[in-house]
């Protein structure tokens, strides 16, 4: 018997002390001040690819869906002295339509470059033209000195609106990679589409420029498509205010980074700021560009980096737009006196002539806004079905790709053995025993990260070394596995002693040692720029596993998690090097249709995992490794698993039981693989 009874599931003695870890403190915030880290070459290379990546999944782009016909339509054509001006559709996906229009000299002989041009949140959107931004002002003068530029309408602007509200989405849609920010991308992407197919664009010459949200647009469409070779954001990066809007914050886009980092990823292609003394981007001369130039210098191109600072409010006004004018003129047209590309007077036509369908109706399959949700679902699905392993290579590409998606999606960071930190806190509870087992208390974290995992290892004795450890994950914590009154510990954890192996209780993120924590999850914006309570426990997991899966004196590492913690460890399974997994599924009611969403929403709300094969991936990235998962009763869909472990001649290595299985089944399965 312990000589300490049920308080050993803690790790200090003393009541007055607990686990600190900086997770359960005040949320990040689109208004949280943000200090800009700074990175050798190397650090950003490395962070560079992943947060491309991160980008790419929280706005919906992992998987690729299969590719479309853009069928664009180019009609209503305005010819002036210089310069024309047509209306545009066309569709990124069928059913939904990219609209705006299209502007284009006269007069001069192409081919030209192309400008993509976001217009941001300007009351009347693409069609805004007064003193402090003219987006017709600007195409004009863009089309006048050389440029084809397209301007299109954010979602649910204009004509868009006819299909779609601008402030679209929520913790339904993100299940699925679904949101404003992300069709707004969608539409950028296809812009770049849709200029590349005109006879009289350089395809080798296209930039982007916009300002305010037409800004983020613009970063964002350039750091996940290098066909942008010139970009000018106005008025929008900046280390103390990310974004106000719906259409800027898509979930898990700013985990653990900035629009600071989002600019940089321009490097070295030539980027301009501009920013105004009147708004956030107030600082940008002395904080923002500074840390991008830094970036910049890593490539030796602190020359295709420049800043100016407009003295006025947030705008888009004539200084702003001239300065853009010189920018894209230096590295466009290879103008000797940028300077000279001065605004000449304009005049914008009436609404019906620019509006794209003015005159003539939407098509009519264009898709009606509740349809948006089952239509991408269904392209989702089809895309994560294309992907299905048939083989151990298309096995090692599925974990490259859709891998990769499910941790950005968890927004897991893989620790080196290096990073973590394993500590036997002073003040822990004293670990002899009268049998034959001893226990340490731990706390598990990451270097510099503020997390705190408390952590029992029980040891056989005596220890025989390199033994087995079983890391053992429970939803209410390790004390659910330590007996009450006597301090034993339960038969599944003395059982796994018996068989000479060592086991880890811990306290994932809001369980145990954890349930004290406050956390509110619902403020705006909220999973853009932190992860949701179940993820923080998958990350927990993984640390855990990493803790000794990198270890030379452990044998092996097995997980077994317990109730809903089986779908935690599920999750984390397939990014560490873990020999058995025996999962409890819970009874969790997983369908590969949006009936399946409910539970995700109620018990696992993790943005962006239905969009990447959730646990089908999740199995998956486990294969070919013996994996059990028990008590799915007729609800957990294990099929597309087994059929991954049929394709790649692993079947006798995954076991799949409607019932749960016991204490004794368990063990069994981990000592025996």
């Amino acid at each position: 018997m312990a000589e300490q009874h049920h308080e050993l599931a803690h790790v200090f003695a003393e009541a007055s002390r607990v686990v600190n870890d900086a997770r359960g403190g005040t949320p990040r915030d689109l208004n949280t001040p943000y200090t800009f880290p700074g990175y050798t070459k190397a650090e950003w290379v490395e962070k560079a690819a992943a947060l491309r990546q991160q980008i790419r999944v929280a706005n919906g782009l992992v998987p690729a869906h299969e590719p479309t016909p853009l069928n664009a339509e180019i009609f209503g054509k305005i010819e002036r002295e210089d310069y024309s001006i047509e209306k545009v559709y066309f569709e990124p996906f069928p059913g939904f339509f990219t609209t705006g229009n299209l502007y284009r000299p006269l007069g001069k002989s192409g081919p030209f470059p192309g400008i993509v041009s976001p217009h941001g949140h300007w009351t009347r959107g693409r069609l805004e033209s007064i003193e402090r931004g003219s987006i017709p002002g600007r195409c004009i003068n863009f089309a006048k000195q050389g440029y084809v530029i397209f301007a299109y309408d954010m979602l649910g602007h204009n004509d868009s609106g006819k299909q779609i509200e601008h402030r679209y989405g929520g913790a339904h849609e993100g299940l699925w990679g679904l949101s404003a920010m992300g069709l707004q991308l969608q539409n950028s992407i296809s812009s770049i589409d849709f200029l590349e197919s005109l006879s009289d664009v350089d395809n080798e010459r296209i930039g982007c420029t916009g300002a305010s949200g037409g800004g983020t647009q613009a970063f964002i469409l350039t750091a996940v498509d290098e066909r942008i070779k010139v970009s000018a954001p106005v008025n929008m990066i900046s280390a103390t205010m990310q974004g106000g809007c719906l259409c800027e914050n898509a979930p898990n886009l700013r985990l653990d980074v900035s629009n600071i980092e989002i600019g940089a990823l321009m490097a070295p292609r030539p980027l301009l700021l501009v920013s105004a003394t009147g708004d956030w981007t107030v600082n940008t001369p002395t904080v923002e560009y500074p840390a991008i130039r830094s970036v910049y210098a890593h490539f030796d191109a602190e020359d295709r980096v420049h800043q100016v600072q407009v003295d006025a409010e947030h705008n888009y006004n004539l200084e702003s737009r001239e300065a853009v004018y010189a920018w894209f003129a230096k590295w466009f047209l290879g103008a000797a006196d940028a300077s000279a590309f001065k605004e000449v007077p304009f005049e914008v036509e009436p609404d019906d002539a620019l509006l794209t369908f003015s005159e003539r109706e939407m098509p009519s399959h264009a898709l009606k806004q509740e349809a948006f949700l089952p239509t991408w679902a269904n392209r989702t699905r089809q895309a994560i079905e294309k992907r299905k392993p048939t083989n151990e290579a298309e096995l090692q590409t599925f974990r490259e790709e859709i891998g990769s998606g499910l941790q950005h999606a968890l927004g897991l960071q893989i620790p080196k053995s290096t990073e973590i930190t394993l500590v036997e806190p002073e003040g822990a509870f004293p670990t002899t025993y009268k049998t034959n087992l001893s226990a340490k208390h731990l706390v598990i974290g990451r270097q510099n990260m503020g997390d705190a995992i408390p952590a029992i290892l029980f040891s056989p004795e005596p220890q025989v070394g390199h033994d087995p450890v079983v890391v053992i994950v429970h939803p209410e914590g390790k004390e659910k596995l330590i007996d009450i009154e006597t301090g034993e510990p339960s038969s599944l954890i003395t059982d796994l002693l018996s068989a000479d192996r060592k086991v880890l209780l811990i306290d994932v993120f809001g369980t145990g040692e954890h349930s004290d924590y406050e956390r509110s999850e619902d403020t705006n914006y909220f999973t853009t720029y932190n992860r949701t309570t179940a993820a923080l426990r998958v990350q927990d997991i993984v640390t855990a596993l990493h803790c000794f899966t990198d270890r030379g004196d452990v044998s092996e590492v097995n997980l077994i998690g317990i109730g809903e913690a089986g779908l935690w460890s599920l999750l984390a399974a397939g990014f560490a090097d873990v020999k058995n997994v025996v999962i409890d599924a819970a009874e969790f009611d997983l369908r590969d249709d949006l009936d399946g969403d409910a539970a995700f929403l109620e018990t696992l709300l993790i943005p962006n995992i239905r969009q990447v094969g959730d646990f089908r991936t999740a199995g998956t990235l486990v294969a070919p490794r013996p994996l059990v998962i028990h008590n799915t009763d007729d609800v957990f869909n294990t099929t597309w698993i087994a059929e991954v472990y049929g394709n790649i001649g692993a079947s006798q290595h995954l076991l799949v039981a409607k019932e749960r299985l016991s204490d004794a089944e368990v063990v069994a399965r981990v000592t025996t693989g």
